[in-house]
């Protein structure tokens, strides 16, 4: 996709982060924008900038977790708009703990949002691209940890979440290339920025946070941090507005993997992972 001027884009966990800088690159790139973000404080604040600008803009508050509140999305956007060309499945949430700490509510949670969010975006809007019979494309944020051996220590459910929204976009894109469609599909895999994701437990349902002798802190993963820290300063943090200028630039080059960071350190670690198991074939 290279035309962009007056196409329509949705944009989730639109409040803040990548997903706020993706709502001014689609508003510069002259689109009309739909906002959705569980945080609808965020979303007000967002929405009184843009407005300011006389952006054309919509704003939804949305759970991606709940596939009623994903087909509410999508039928606001064809009531307003009518069409839709451009989706990015971004929203996103995490905490930390060593994989046996995680309650039942913390895998509920993350996965809700991080994957299934992006399950329910692909079965409402895939169906509305393909019948408008245009130009489309999804765009799916996964994580530079989807193509790591594993997400690390105290991140299993962010790594399982990421390294499934990688796969669930490769088998997309044979699925529309055997049908010769004209919706496309791209997996963001964006090294570290500078973002809340880690931060946002308010945004949390009530109904899936933990009681109080549910939660446990992992003092150990203190030194995790640490290890963490080292390749932050190796392959460091960048903001929002550069990773969604390389997102669209992916984009316009037509990529289906796109990297924020390109760097040899990362590039490193995803080779070791592919290594190991090509090795495990000899």
């Amino acid at each position: 996709m290279k035309d962009f001027k007056s196409k329509v884009a949705v944009i989730t966990g639109a409040g803040s982060g990548i997903g706020l800088a993706l709502v001014n690159k689609c508003i510069d790139e002259g689109m009309k924008v739909v906002l959705a973000d569980i945080d609808e404080r965020a979303l007000k604040r967002a929405e009184r900038k843009l407005n300011k600008a006389e952006a054309e803009v919509l704003t939804v508050v949305t759970d991606v977790s709940k596939p009623k509140d994903v087909e509410m999305l999508a039928n606001k956007t064809i009531a307003i708009f009518g069409e839709i060309h451009l989706l990015f499945n971004n929203a996103g949430v995490g905490n930390t703990k060593y994989t046996w700490n995680y309650t039942l509510k913390d895998w509920e949670w993350q996965l809700g949002v991080n994957l299934f969010g992006v399950i329910y975006g692909i079965r409402t809007f895939v169906p509305i691209m393909l019948n408008q019979n245009k130009e489309c494309l999804i765009v799916n944020i996964a994580s530079i940890e989807g193509l790591l051996s594993g997400s690390g220590p105290g991140g299993a459910i962010y790594g399982v979440s990421k390294h499934g929204i990688i796969s669930l976009s490769e088998t997309l894109r044979t699925e529309l290339n055997q049908i010769n469609a004209k919706v496309k599909v791209a997996v963001v895999c964006p090294g570290w920025v500078h973002t809340r994701i880690f931060r946002i437990n308010r945004n949390r349902p009530t109904e899936l946070k933990n009681e109080p002798n549910e939660e446990i802190e992992d003092s150990k993963l203190e030194y995790s941090a640490g290890l963490f820290q080292e390749l932050f300063d190796k392959s460091p943090p960048i903001l929002p507005e550069t990773a969604a200028d390389k997102i669209f630039q992916g984009i316009k080059e037509d990529k289906f993997y796109i990297l924020t960071h390109k760097d040899d350190v990362l590039k490193e670690r995803v080779k070791e992972r592919f290594d190991e198991i090509l090795k495990a074939f000899d």
